[in-house]
């Protein structure tokens, strides 16, 4: 009788189990894009939160230099090839001042020991080093030249292996301390990295240490930052305390000045991350940090380490690279996008290269988004859309990612601002945490529609747009939430792309005031590939796709305007 008792209640308990796994998993249902497109949702800012915060102080300890000499520090990891890797670090003091002296690179080696076991290096790699400055002749203006920034690219790896490694220079005696990294998986429609963490507009502020927090919680594989790294460019050359908006606090800056100890801050903020984790990055606006004689960019080209010359590519500003069955293109925003330019020509080679039998997903990244309902930045990359969007939609691009705007919207399928089957989901994630703070305000709103000479391009040309069908036709904005819009919300956080196989891949945006255990979802969806209905006039996966004229879309747009390349 006891046994039957015990059985019994055992039974019992097993039956409530079941029954609370089946409402748990009724009552979290994830959609799919097969299930829309979806009604436009907005999910209003709260105004009890703050909208930002400061940044934090050279001083924090997770922004001060740790280690003594030219001990190696700012560790970073970035994907070569399927059978390569990049790694970085920067070894050496900074210089800020008046009068600054460069360094000689090659007075530190750059050496990376590297095995499969931990302690036991059977291989090492040698690479170059490099020593930038940032100069500005103008009186009272600091100036700056770099530690000592060290590439070595270990080749031969074997896929979907781990290595243990340090670097530095054993000759003096200085190398790091022992990271490890993981190869992903060779290129197979079989085969996809766990999990992918998209970022933009990251900054260095107490949400954007909220965001790395949450982020190193849900375990990447992989970081995708998508511009707009360190707002370095807040600052004066002196230094001292970040401005949310440079403009207004420093209005009589005899050029955009920028206050380069930040990048080194940066680096060490990231430093736990990306010495374990390869972080692919491309350039946004915060990243052009003009110098006298028209020197831009300098610290992100020297800095980073990208696949360019591997990807056919002449140029840091674009590029692309493979991460299993998922194919990378990394756009320049900021360099010339037009039709006879390099960028483009590239591009179209690029996507004729790529086989979807062996790579799938075609996901593409840059940092000014050209599907965005929101009044800052609202149509001010139309130039680069109207010029590249029609191949991208050609060959069939699965995803966009994009910062920017710093807030969250996820679109619905879209070609040329007409709801698209076959069209790439677009997803805004600029909103990483920086100090220009959250947008809270929609193109829609009344009263919030910018004019059409705002939000002018920091490079390139103009081009203004009025709708010319659908429900925003003759205007330059939409009285409501845009069809092509599924979801928006003013909030910080990130996202997190997991590709489940070669049709489907569930993306997931957190948000940072969510907890992170539970709740922590504030977006969530099944993006499903349709190549049966999308890909089937594309007989030979080396062959240049066709353009479809039955999933063309009319022109939705009339241009108020397009200013010349300038």
């Amino acid at each position: 009788m006891k046994i039957c008792t015990t059985f019994c209640v055992s039974l019992a308990t097993v039956l409530v189990m079941m029954s609370n796994i089946v409402m748990a998993v009724a009552e979290t249902h994830i959609p799919t894009t097969l299930d829309g497109p979806f009604d436009p949702v907005t999910r209003r800012f709260d105004p009890s939160l703050r909208r930002g915060s400061d940044d934090l102080p050279m001083t924090h300890p997770r922004l001060r230099k740790n280690v003594t000499s030219n001990f190696p520090e700012q560790i970073a990891l970035a994907i070569s090839s399927p059978t390569s890797m990049w790694v970085s670090w920067v070894t050496g003091d900074a210089q800020i001042g008046l009068n600054v002296t460069p360094v000689d690179p090659a007075s530190v080696g750059s050496e990376v020991w590297y095995g499969k076991k931990s302690g036991k290096y059977t291989s090492v790699g040698k690479g170059d080093s490099v020593v930038y400055s940032q100069l500005y002749p103008f009186e009272g203006l600091w100036n700056y030249t770099s530690g000592i920034i060290h590439h070595v690219k270990l080749k031969g790896l074997e896929p979907g292996t781990r290595y243990y490694y340090k670097c530095g220079d054993s000759s003096i005696p200085a190398m790091s301390q022992e990271h490890y990294f993981e190869t992903f998986p060779k290129p197979s429609p079989n085969n996809y990295p766990a999990r992918i963490a998209v970022i933009g507009d990251l900054g260095l502020t107490s949400n954007s240490t909220s965001t790395i927090d949450h982020l190193n919680y849900n375990d990447p594989s992989m970081i995708l930052m998508v511009g707009d790294l360190t707002y370095a460019n807040q600052y004066l050359t002196t230094g001292g305390k970040g401005a949310s908006c440079y403009s207004c606090a420093f209005p009589d800056a005899p050029i955009r000045e920028t206050y380069q100890p930040r990048w080194d801050g940066w680096g060490r903020f990231m430093e736990p991350l990306t010495s374990e984790i390869p972080m692919m990055v491309i350039e946004g606006n915060h990243e052009i940090e003009p110098q006298a004689g028209g020197i831009t960019f300098k610290s992100y080209l020297t800095r980073f380490a990208v696949p360019a010359e591997e990807s056919g590519s002449k140029s840091n500003f674009y590029y692309s690279f493979d991460a299993g069955g998922i194919h990378f293109i990394m756009l320049g925003a900021y360099v010339d996008y037009n039709s006879t330019g390099a960028q483009f020509a590239w591009l179209k080679k690029d996507l004729q290269s790529v086989d979807r039998s062996v790579t799938p997903w075609l996901v593409a990244a840059w940092h000014s988004p050209w599907y965005n309902s929101y009044a800052s930045h609202y149509q001010e990359f139309e130039c680069m859309r109207l010029e590249m969007e029609e191949l991208l939609f050609r060959y069939r691009v699965d995803i966009v990612f994009d910062g920017h705007v710093h807030a969250y919207e996820r679109m619905n399928r879209v070609f040329n601002y007409t709801l698209d089957p076959c069209g790439p989901v677009y997803i805004t994630v600029g909103d990483g945490g920086n100090i220009e703070k959250v947008d809270v305000d929609h193109a829609d709103d009344p009263g919030k529609c910018p004019s059409a000479g705002d939000n002018i391009p920091e490079f390139g040309g103009v081009c203004k747009s009025n709708f010319s069908t659908g429900p925003a036709k003759g205007n330059f904005c939409w009285n409501k939430q845009p069809e092509w819009s599924a979801f928006r919300e003013s909030s910080f956080g990130h996202g997190i792309l997991e590709v489940v196989n070669s049709t489907y891949a569930l993306w997931t945006w957190h948000r940072n005031q969510d907890n992170y255990k539970e709740n922590a979802v504030g977006d969530q969806i099944y993006i499903v590939r349709q190549p049966e209905l999308c890909m089937k006039d594309l007989k030979d996966p080396h062959q240049s796709l066709p353009y479809n004229s039955s999933t063309k879309s009319s022109s939705a747009i009339n241009h108020l305007s397009q200013v010349e390349w300038s």
